[in-house]
């Protein structure tokens, strides 16, 4: 749907608006468990088609399966303990694989739904090693760290021009003494997608605008590089529509919105007529691998893959750890929108490089970490 600017159509707004900002951070300027068959949405499925390049039932069938492997992820943690060192989601195979430093509980793992691969080094050990980077102060060549499963390793995304300044190397130098990295040259550095003037539609903060993450009960949670806390905040029409109550950045990129005069929020990301509308059921954790979609009120409706978790992005204002790496696009205007896989909400779009038109990367906040934060509850189907 999209959008009749009515006092009717506002309230419709709000209540579909808890969702939406967009990352480099994407302003622009001016713990639930998923249902067990939940029904399919139309829309997603048609957006998995255009973007992930799949016909129906194989997008179906890829969303089962990615539903079935985030419940097997689960039991394998349980059950490696601390010989866990990663997983992720194979689309080619419809199947999780779980990486464990001690083979001799393959079997318990294939039987949990799970194949198993060996790895050199348990994920507390590469947590620790990404800890002692996150400490480091880096400097603006260095793009993002990040422990890789598939690698077994903390990857160091290093700006290719920017390789050989001496404090580049400095930094990448104490990397590699910190135990084991893997060094990786990208192309650009990532930018927050902040631009100046509810899921996925926007909302203006000063001459900032941002777009809604999900609904929460009492408001909404965002991006923080979209406003500070006190910040007086206007939907669409710019009629008040509350204030922020709390806001992290950098270090972190998450703030919650609250909500009232007559607006009022449903569990519901915005599909702005590409897809219809989204309901949130839930909270869920997608694997490494799992497809994903991305509302937000410049870009609108896009869908990729997880492509890592826990990175740190070293934007221009600061690191903010923890992120999620996707392939969605998004543009200026994005920040703080909502991601989605299925029907189980992910995150609030932080920043990324490159555009919708060209393609690109976005990072997104998780979800769970900002309800937990501010001990906000999801407003669910």
């Amino acid at each position: 749907m999209r959008h009749t600017r009515s006092r009717g159509a506002a309230a419709l707004l709000l209540a579909l608006g808890a969702s939406a900002a967009a990352l480099v951070p994407t302003a622009q300027a001016a713990p639930a468990a998923s249902s067990a068959t939940p029904e399919m949405s139309p829309g997603l499925v048609q957006a998995m088609q255009r973007d992930l390049h799949l016909t129906a039932d194989q997008a179906e069938r890829r969303l089962s399966q990615e539903r079935a492997a985030a419940d097997a992820d689960r039991r394998a943690r349980t059950i490696a303990g601390q010989a866990y060192a990663g997983s992720w989601f194979d689309g080619r195979t419809g199947r999780l694989t779980v990486a464990v430093t001690d083979t001799s509980l393959a079997g318990k793992l294939r039987a949990a739904g799970a194949d198993v691969t060996r790895a050199q080094y348990s994920a507390s050990r590469l947590d620790a090693v990404k800890k002692r980077l996150d400490a480091a102060a880096a400097p603006d060549g260095v793009a993002a760290w990040r422990v890789d499963p598939k690698a077994n390793r903390v990857v160091v995304d290093v700006v290719a021009s920017r390789r050989g300044d001496n404090d580049v190397s400095r930094f990448v130098r104490k990397a590699l003494e910190a135990g084991p990295v893997q060094v990786r040259e990208v192309a650009s550095a990532p930018t927050t997608f902040a631009a100046g003037t509810v899921g996925g539609d926007p909302y203006y903060t000063g001459n900032v605008r941002c777009s809604i993450g999900f609904s929460v009960e009492g408001g909404f949670v965002t991006a923080g590089h979209c406003g500070q806390p006190g910040a007086a905040v206007s939907g669409w029409d710019h009629t008040p529509i509350g204030w922020f109550q709390g806001s992290s950045f950098p270090d972190n990129d998450y703030a919650w919105v609250s909500v009232g005069s007559g607006w009022w929020t449903v569990p519901v990301v915005l599909g702005w007529g590409t897809v219809p509308d989204q309901l949130v059921r839930g909270s869920g954790e997608a694997p490494v691998g799992a497809s994903i979609c991305r509302s937000g009120s410049t870009t609108h409706w896009h869908c990729g893959t997880v492509l890592a978790k826990n990175e740190t992005v070293n934007y221009s204002q600061g690191a903010v750890h923890q992120l999620t790496r996707t392939s969605v696009c998004a543009e200026p205007g994005d920040s703080g929108g909502s991601f989605i896989s299925g029907d189980q909400a992910q995150g609030v779009t932080s920043g990324g490089w490159g555009n919708c038109s060209s393609g690109g990367e976005t990072w997104f906040q998780p979800v769970n970490e900002i309800l937990d934060r501010y001990g906000l509850r999801l407003h669910t189907a």
